[in-house]
C-alpha cells in the first residue's frame, strides 16, 4: 500500500499528525481507525488492518488523538469527549479530500469514541475490536492513582509501559459520558469482535454493545487473541474478517479490467518476509493466501504456487466441460478434476532429452445416464481447456522492474 503523511486541526486547533493508506489500485472507499487508549496509530494491529483493507481497494486513515504520538497538544488535558471530536475532524478533513468515510474502526476505547461518533459521522459500517460499553472502563487500567488525580487535579500513571499524564477532567468526562443512546441510534451495520479471554477488556462488553444495537449487526470471536492483537496471525485474522464484512455494506463498486487483461490484475505483496506467506488479489473482490508447507520453511496458510497453478488447469477443465455438455443437453450431473503436479525426466515423456519436465495428471469423474461416446467427447473437450493449452504451449513471460 502507498502511505502518505497527513494533519488535520484537532478538537483543540493543535495539528494531529496521521497516515493515509491508499489502495495502490482504484479508491473504492475510505475507512478511518481509531486507536486504543494510550497506543497509538502505527500498532500492530492497525498496521495489519489498513494493508489488508487497501488491498481491497479501501483507504484508511489512521492518527494519534490529541497529546499522542506524534501529534500536537497535551493529553492531560483531553477527554472522552475529546477523542469523538478528534474522529469528527479527521472525517471532515477526509470529506474535504473528497474521500467521506464509510467504514469506522475503533480499537478498545477508540471502539467506544467510533460508537459515539458515527452517528454525526455518518458512515454506513462500524467494527468496534475489544471495546468497552462505557467509557469509565478505562479507569480500571490506573485505579490506585484515581484518588490523586482527584486531589491534585493530574497525575502520571503508567500505561503499557510508558508514562502519561491524565488530569481530573478525563475523569469527570468518562463518569458522566454514556454509549447506550448513540449505540441504538448508530443507523449503520455494526460488526463487534472481541476476545473472550481479554483480560483488559471483559468479554461481557462486547455483549452490552451487540444487545443494545440494532440489526444489521453481527459478532465474531477472537478466540484467544489478546487485547492489543500482538500477535501476527491474530491481526491478520482481525483483518480479514474486517476485509470480508465491510464489502457486505460498502458501496463498492468495482473498477473495470485493465485493457488487454480481461481477467483482471493479480496482485501478490509479501505478507510475511520472515517466511513466504503472500497476500494474493485478484482486482477488487477475491482474496486468497499463498504460502510454503511447514517443511519447506512456510506457514502453510495457503496453497503453494504450484497448488495455485494445478487448481487453475482442474477449474478450466471442469469448467469447459460443463460449458459443453450445458449447450448439447446432456445429463451431467456432477464434474470432479483431481490434478497432481511433478517434475519427471524428459526421456520418460519421449521427448529425447534428459532435462526434466512439469508433468499434470489429470483424473476426471463425470456423473449422470452418459453413453460411452458421450464421456469419451467430454475427455476431448477437457483437452481444449485454455489453461491446458496454455501449459502445453511455450509460454512467455515478460517483467518489468517498477
Amino acid at each position: 500500500m502507498r502511505t502518505e503523511k497527513f494533519t488535520f486541526p484537532g478538537h483543540d486547533g493543535a495539528e494531529l499528525a496521521a497516515r493515509l493508506d491508499l489502495p495502490d489500485g482504484p479508491h473504492l472507499a475510505t475507512a478511518l481507525f481509531a486507536h486504543c487508549f494510550t497506543c497509538g496509530k502505527d500498532i500492530l494491529a492497525a498496521r495489519r488492518i489498513a494493508a489488508r483493507l487497501t488491498a481491497a481497494g479501501i483507504a484508511v486513515l489512521r492518527f494519534d488523538f490529541t497529546g499522542l504520538g506524534h501529534s500536537g497538544g497535551e493529553f492531560e488535558n483531553t477527554s472522552f469527549t475529546s477523542n469523538v471530536t478528534d474522529l469528527t475532524r479527521a472525517a471532515l478533513a477526509l470529506t474535504a479530500r473528497g474521500m467521506k468515510p464509510s467504514l469506522l474502526i475503533g480499537h478498545s476505547l477508540g471502539g467506544a469514541a467510533v460508537l459515539k461518533a458515527a452517528p454525526e459521522i455518518g458512515a454506513g459500517a462500524v467494527v468496534t475490536i475489544g471495546a468497552p460499553a462505557a467509557p469509565d472502563h478505562v479507569v480500571h487500567n490506573f485505579k490506585d492513582t484515581v484518588d490523586r488525580i482527584a486531589r491534585d487535579g493530574v497525575a502520571e500513571v503508567n500505561l503499557g509501559g510508558r508514562p502519561v499524564r491524565i488530569g481530573r477532567g478525563f475523569l469527570d468526562d468518562i463518569a458522566e459520558a454514556s454509549l447506550q443512546s448513540a449505540i441504538r441510534s448508530l443507523g449503520a451495520a455494526l460488526l463487534v469482535l472481541h476476545a473472550p479471554r481479554d483480560k483488559v477488556v471483559g468479554i461481557e462488553n462486547a455483549q452490552q454493545i451487540f444487545i443494545a444495537a440494532k440489526h444489521p449487526k453481527s459478532f465474531v470471536t477472537l478466540d484467544d487473541a489478546d487485547h492489543l492483537l500482538s500477535r501476527g496471525a491474530d491481526a491478520e485474522y482481525a483483518a480479514d474478517v474486517i476485509a470480508a464484512w465491510a464489502q457486505r455494506y460498502l458501496t463498492l463498486t468495482p473498477p473495470a479490467p485493465p485493457v488487454g487483461a480481461p481477467e483482471g490484475v493479480v496482485r501478490v505483496v509479501e505478507a510475511d518476509p520472515d517466511g513466504f506467506l503472500q497476500d494474493v488479489t485478484s482486482g477488487p473482490s477475491h482474496h486468497a493466501l499463498a504460502d510454503e508447507p511447514l517443511a519447506y520453511g512456510g506457514t502453510n496458510r495457503g496453497m503453494s504456487p504450484y497448488g495455485f497453478l494445478a487448481s487453475g488447469l482442474g477449474a478450466c477443465t471442469s469448467m469447459t466441460m460443463r460449458m459443453y455438455a450445458r449447450r448439447k443437453g446432456w445429463p451431467v450431473t456432477g464434474i470432479r478434476v483431481d490434478v497432481t503436479h511433478d517434475k519427471v525426466h524428459a526421456q520418460d515423456a519421449s521427448t529425447g532429452t534428459s532435462e526434466k519436465i512439469d508433468t499434470f495428471r489429470r483424473e476426471i469423474e463425470i456423473t449422470g445416464p452418459l453413453d460411452a461416446d458421450q464421456r469419451a467427447k467430454l475427455l476431448e473437450i477437457a483437452d481444449k481447456c485454455p489453461v491446458h493449452k496454455t501449459l502445453e504451449a511455450s509460454s512467455r513471460i515478460e517483467t518489468t522492474m517498477l
